[in-house]
C-alpha cells in the first residue's frame, strides 16, 4: 500500500501542507479510480498511524487524517450451509478434489480463516487433547502472524477430523519413505512440500465441489459462517464461539452472529420468567387477581 499507493499522492507535499481537505481528495481520488471501499479504509488506517506519530514527535499539531469521511463497506448478506448441505457438499469434495477432502472438512468443521488452514502443521496438533493451536498464517505467498492476537488460539477437532487429520499424516509419512513426498511439517501442501495456491482453493476447486453438488455458489468464507450457526444452533455461548473463531472481541461475534440466537433469547427470557414468576409464586399471583 506504502509502495504504490501513497507516494504518488503525498510525496511532493510537505508534512505541514498535509490537510484534512488533502486526504480527503485522496479519498474521492481512489474512489473515482475503481477502488474498493474497504481497501481505501486501509489506506487511511496506514494514513492515520502515520500522522499520529507525527503529532507525538511534534512535526503537526494534529492529525490530519483523523476526521477524514471514509466510504462505507456495502453490507454483505451472510450464508451459510445447513446439515443435509454440508453433507452433500463433503460427499462430494471427496469424489471431485479427493486430494483435499480433509482440507474441506477441517474448514467446516473448524471455522478456520483461509490463511489459517493453508499453513496448518503437524507440530501444533495436540492429539490427546484433540486440538489444533492456530499460531501462523499463509497470506499473499508468506507466512505470518494471524489476524490478531485472539486469532492465536487453541481449536477443538472433532473425533471425525481428528481420524481423518491422522489418515492423512500416515499416508504423507508412506509417500516420505518412497521418496515420493518431500519431508515438510505443512499439513496441506503439495507434493514438493509447498504451499497451496490459495485461489485454486477457494475459487477453483471450491466451486468445482459447489457445482457438482448442485449447491448455490457461496464463498469459500462462508464455511467459516457455516461453523458459526453450526455452534449456535446447538446452544454455544458466545464466548465459547468468539475463542473458537478467534474474534478479537466478544462484541464481534454478537454483531456477527447474534441474529442466528433468537431461540436462544427466547429461552433465556421463559427461564427468567420462571426464576421471578415461578409455579407457585405466579399461583398466587393468580388468585390475588
Amino acid at each position: 500500500m506504502v509502495k504504490n499507493h501513497l507516494p504518488p499522492y503525498f510525496a511532493d507535499v510537505r508534512l505541514t501542507g498535509v490537510s484534512l481537505e488533502y486526504v480527503q481528495g485522496y479519498v474521492t481520488e481512489k474512489r473515482e479510480a475503481g477502488y474498493a471501499p474497504k481497501t481505501i479504509r486501509n489506506h487511511i488506517v496506514i494514513l492515520k498511524e502515520m500522522f499520529k506519530h507525527a503529532v507525538r514527535w511534534g512535526y503537526l499539531r494534529f492529525n490530519p487524517a483523523l476526521e477524514v469521511d471514509l466510504p462505507r463497506i456495502p453490507h454483505r448478506e451472510m450464508d451459510f450451509l445447513i446439515p443435509d448441505e454440508i453433507r452433500l457438499f463433503l460427499e462430494t469434495a471427496k469424489e471431485v478434489q479427493p486430494d483435499h477432502y480433509v482440507l474441506f472438512l477441517t474448514a467446516v468443521m473448524t471455522g478456520m480463516r483461509r490463511g489459517e488452514l493453508l499453513a496448518m502443521k503437524w507440530r501444533n496438533v495436540d492429539w490427546q487433547r484433540r486440538q489444533y493451536f492456530v499460531k501462523e498464517a499463509y497470506y499473499r505467498g508468506r507466512f505470518d502472524q494471524p489476524k490478531s492476537e485472539r486469532s492465536r488460539r487453541p481449536i477443538d477437532l472433532t473425533k471425525t477430523v481428528c481420524e481423518r487429520l491422522m489418515d492423512l499424516y500416515d499416508a504423507q509419512k508412506d509417500l516420505k519413505k518412497k521418496g515420493l513426498y518431500n519431508d515438510i511439517d505443512l499439513i496441506f501442501c503439495r507434493q514438493d512440500g509447498t504451499p497451496l495456491d490459495p485461489d485454486t482453493v477457494s475459487k477453483i476447486e471450491f466451486h468445482r465441489i459447489l457445482k457438482s453438488a448442485g449447491i448455490r455458489r457461496i464463498r469459500f468464507h462462508d464455511l467459516r459462517h457455516t461453523y458459526a450457526a453450526l455452534l449456535v444452533a446447538q446452544g454455544e455461548s458466545p464466548k465459547c464461539i468468539q475463542c473458537q473463531l478467534g474474534h478479537s472481541s466478544i462484541q464481534v461475534t454478537l454483531d456477527r452472529y447474534g441474529h442466528l440466537m433468537p431461540d436462544v433469547n427466547e429461552a433465556a427470557a421463559a427461564r427468567l420468567e420462571d426464576q421471578v414468576f415461578g409455579p407457585p409464586i405466579r399461583k398466587l399471583l393468580e388468585i390475588g387477581a
